[in-house]
This record gives C-alpha cells, sequence and structure tokens, in this order.
C-alpha cells in the first residue's frame, strides 16, 4: 500500500543530517543536508478529510521541527481547522515545540478515544469498517442526524477542550486563525476569525451532517466548512500575502469510475467536498498569472505577485485508502498516516525549501490553472 512506502521513506530520511545555526537579526537558519536558508513568514491552508488529518499532524511536525519559518496565519477547514487550533495553542504556550506537542497529544489521544478493537469495529489494520460496524454505519445514516448519539456522546468535543485553550487564541498575540464552515441553510461561506472563534465554531468546521446535528451559533445552523472552502484562500491573500504552504489531503484523481451505488454517493461526497477549493486556485492560478504579465498591475496585482506558493501533497499516500479510513482514528492508522505526512513533508523541506521568501515551489498555472490537463498532476 502507498502509505506504507511513504513510511518506508522516512526510515530513509532519518539519516539526513539535521543541525542549527542563527542567522541574520538572530532568526534561526536550518541547514538540511547542505541546504540553507533565513526562515521567512509563512501562511498555512490546511484541508480537511477527517482521521486524513493525521497526514497533516505529521507535515506539520516535520515542518514546526526542522524549518524556523514564523506562523503567521493558519486557514482551516474540518480536520484542518482541528490541526490549526491545535498549532496556534501550542505555539503559544510552548513555541515551535508546543505546537508539536499539542498535534501529538491530541491525536494520540483521539486514537484512543473510541475502542475500535475491543468491539469488532475494524478490520485488517485498521483501516477499513468490519462487516458489522459498516451494517451499523448504513443503519445510522437511516436516521435523522443526532439521533444516533441520544446521549451526545462527543469525543472531539471534549479532546478539543481539554486540549486548547480558546480563551487565548482569541487574544491579539495569536496567529491569525481562518475556520471555515458552511451555513447549512444557505449554502454560504463563514469565516470565523480569532475574536469570534470558539469550541463550538471547530465543531461547526467539522460537523458531517449524514452523522451530526448541525452545530448551531448565534441562532444559526452550520456544517463541515469543506462544502463551502476546503480551506479558505481569500483571508490568507486579502491579510497577509507572503509565502502560503497549503497541505492536501483531497486525491487529485481517483483510479476507477464508480459502479455500484454506494461507490457513487462516496465518489459524489469526494467531488462535493473539494470542489470550492478548486475554484477558488483555478481563479488564484488565472488571476496571478494575469498579475504577473500586466503593464500596470492594480492593488490586487501588486498583491498577487508579492505571493509564492508551496505544496505538500497527501495524494500518493492517501489515493490508495479506503473511504472508511477517513471516520476510523484506529491508533496504528494515525501513526502510519502521521508517518507518511512527515516522510512527505522532509522531500519538500530537502527539495523545496530554500525557495519561501524566494519563488513559487510549484507551478501554479499548470496544476491548478487553464494549462491543467484531466488525466495529468504535473
Amino acid at each position: 500500500m502507498r502509505v506504507r512506502s511513504e513510511v518506508a521513506l522516512a526510515t530513509t530520511l532519518r539519516n539526513l543530517k539535521y543541525r542549527s545555526t542563527w542567522g541574520p537579526r538572530g532568526m534561526l537558519a536550518a541547514d538540511v543536508s547542505g541546504i540553507r536558508w533565513s526562515p521567512r513568514p509563512i501562511s498555512l491552508a490546511l484541508q480537511g478529510g477527517g482521521a486524513h488529518g493525521a497526514f497533516t499532524w505529521g507535515a506539520l511536525d516535520a515542518v514546526l521541527e526542522h524549518t524556523g519559518h514564523p506562523i503567521v496565519a493558519i486557514s482551516g477547514a474540518s480536520a484542518g481547522a482541528v490541526n490549526a487550533v491545535l498549532v496556534a495553542h501550542g505555539l503559544l504556550t510552548a513555541g515551535r515545540d508546543g505546537a508539536r506537542d499539542a498535534l501529538s497529544r491530541f491525536w494520540q489521544a483521539l486514537g484512543l478515544a473510541v475502542p475500535w478493537d475491543a468491539f469488532g469495529l475494524v478490520a485488517g489494520d485498521g483501516e477499513r469498517f468490519s462487516p458489522a460496524a459498516r451494517l451499523l454505519m448504513r443503519w445510522a445514516q437511516t436516521l435523522a442526524p443526532g439521533r444516533t448519539n441520544p446521549l451526545r456522546i462527543d469525543p472531539l468535543r471534549e479532546l478539543l477542550d481539554q486540549h486548547v485553550d480558546f480563551e487565548r487564541l482569541r487574544h491579539r498575540d495569536a496567529p491569525r486563525l481562518y475556520v471555515a464552515a458552511t451555513h447549512a441553510n444557505s449554502g454560504r461561506l463563514r469565516v470565523f476569525t480569532n475574536p469570534e472563534l470558539t469550541l463550538d465554531a471547530v465543531l461547526a468546521s467539522a460537523c458531517l451532517p449524514a452523522l451530526q446535528a448541525a452545530v448551531v451559533i448565534d441562532g444559526e445552523p452550520y456544517w463541515d466548512g469543506g462544502y463551502s472552502a476546503n480551506p479558505a484562500l481569500f483571508p490568507l491573500v486579502r491579510e497577509h500575502g507572503g509565502d502560503v504552504m497549503l497541505v492536501l489531503l483531497s486525491p487529485w484523481q481517483w483510479n476507477d469510475t464508480p459502479a455500484s451505488a454506494d461507490e457513487v454517493r462516496l465518489r459524489t461526497a469526494e467531488i462535493a467536498f473539494n470542489a470550492a477549493f478548486l475554484r477558488e486556485m483555478h481563479w488564484l492560478a488565472e488571476a496571478t498569472q494575469f498579475a504577473r504579465r500586466a503593464w500596470w498591475p492594480g492593488p490586487l496585482e501588486r498583491r498577487l505577485r508579492r505571493m509564492r506558493w508551496h505544496l505538500i501533497d497527501g495524494h500518493d499516500a492517501l489515493s490508495s485508502l479506503p473511504a472508511d479510513s477517513k471516520v476510523i482514528a484506529h491508533p496504528q492508522s494515525l501513526t502510519r498516516l502521521r508517518d507518511a505526512g512527515h516522510a512527505r513533508a522532509m522531500q519538500w523541506i530537502e527539495q523545496h525549501a530554500r525557495m519561501v521568501g524566494r519563488r513559487d515551489s510549484f507551478d501554479l498555472e499548470l496544476l491548478f490553472g487553464d494549462g491543467h490537463e484531466v488525466g495529468s498532476r504535473r
């Protein structure tokens, strides 16, 4: 399985030598396999994907440990929003090591929140449901959201409440946060920023409407943010500019065309979850191409000219996993996902980290613009 090949790569990458020196203005300048650079501020854009968010955990762990780039803003949806608030909380409490620790503590606790093995809910390596659990899921989907959980047992709420100080995230010294949620009665995007950020805002961003009742905030119902932005990019462009690191979990393309009713349902849900992001990236790619060619650039064109884009892509590690794996937070599966994300981020650090502050590390137009060809990722 591809996720295992990513983990095997991690073993090879551990043989690289890492050391640190102090650069201009007292900022940390890392040296990775002979590559030196001075850290520049970056913003993070983190996709959602349920338990696949553990891939992002691993990727961020590598970025936090082996680069010194200050993280000034984070935009996230669903699991990306969870990772966003964990990183921000950790940075506030104990810097980069604190962010790594906050991610690790949360994801390990999440893996233990449900007794997957004791209840016989998973099969194989913990990446798919057992036949009994599959029947249970089908039964749950026939009921109204919320009726399958009459006792209101909510591990995610309890874990976030334990691991994140939301009051502190609302202070001015916190990294800027942009948490996407979808208004259930209009389909419109709502982005919660630091002053209005609460536990409910993050839970709304991660609310799956087929399984959970809408999260009500200020009298309005909200669902998963991935339906309207996965994640929202315009706040990073409008408020920050500079370098943006995308951590993507959605596959670029699937190998097989769905045939059964269940396969079609799952595929259409995947497409819907990623459509808003692809539209926004397409617009940004086309607008950036125009801005870089404009003779008399306006304010937006000048801002787009100054932006630089970077990408840590989970396609190779995640595209072969079953759809079940997104909703199964099994400890062994989460560990494999973390290791795959860490390995992929280390590849990016070795090949592209010195481009931060200088230029894009991938071709924005080729990947997201009209130049992208169906069936090709490059």
